[in-house]
């Protein structure tokens, strides 16, 4: 567990210390997700990320639907909207390191409960590695104007962090087709990605007929429906992995 709490606490405290950079003013910038401000999207991280200390503490929330899974991410917005972005930050920062100090605690494989499916504690971990860089995205793309300097400077490069969550979006394909009615391949999904500064990434079976291959940064943008398909360079071997990449959820 070491290295993903290492890796989770980095990427919240790289997050968190671009926001401080902000004006007040900036908090009511509206982001890529609809109705949502950067003050809306602070709040529903907090808001999960207690929800996520509960459930690691044995707690946990109750099962949520699919059907279901806007209004209960909805909830943290509505919460948080009567606060000060700086009361908003604190109960951000007091829930993210509630959840660090639970997992510390756990070995990789112990199940947690969570709102749709019991999963690891390496995937829990993950899974709110991954969603702070996915609303990360959603905010620095509210301040793409205000970048400046050299191209390596820029916020929105990747990092090898990355790879936490390249990796659950391939550990989330069997159920990404389950939710769109499709049949996984017996035979699994290969994806074979290009990361920052060339590194090489590759999950799934050495033999498997169905191969995605590409860069990591589009896969993972993909799989967190931060970027439309038609975009990227992303490329399918096998009328299975061609299904995968229409489907591929990473939560």
């Amino acid at each position: 567990m070491r290295e993903i709490l290492s890796d989770l606490v980095a990427e919240e405290q790289s997050l968190d210390q671009f926001l401080q950079g902000l004006h007040e003013r900036d908090w009511k910038l509206p982001t890529m997700a609809p109705g949502w401000s950067i003050h809306d999207t602070i709040s529903h991280l907090a808001y999960t990320e207690w929800a996520a200390a509960e459930a690691a503490g044995g707690n946990p929330p109750g099962q949520v639907t699919l059907d279901d899974i806007d209004e209960w991410t909805s909830r943290g917005v509505i919460e948080g909207r009567p606060k000060r972005y700086q009361e908003v930050i604190e109960w951000w920062r007091s829930g993210r390191a509630a959840v660090v100090d639970a997992l510390s605690k756990k070995m990789p494989n112990d199940r947690i409960d969570w709102i749709l499916a019991p999963m690891s504690a390496q995937a829990f971990a993950t899974l709110r590695l991954m969603e702070t860089w996915a609303h990360g995205l959603d905010i620095k793309m509210a301040l793409t104007d205000r970048f400046k300097g050299e191209p390596e400077d820029d916020p929105l490069n990747d990092t090898p962090r990355l790879r936490h969550v390249a990796w659950l979006a391939h550990r989330m394909l069997p159920y990404s087709f389950e939710v769109a009615g499709e049949e996984f391949p017996e035979g699994g999904i290969r994806v074979e990605l290009m990361g920052p500064n060339y590194a090489r990434w590759v999950y799934g079976p050495p033999d498997a007929e169905n191969v995605i291959k590409g860069i990591a940064g589009e896969w993972c943008r993909v799989a967190v429906h931060r970027l439309d398909l038609s975009a990227t360079n992303l490329k399918a071997e096998g009328d299975k992995a061609e299904v995968a990449l229409r489907v591929v959820r990473a939560y």
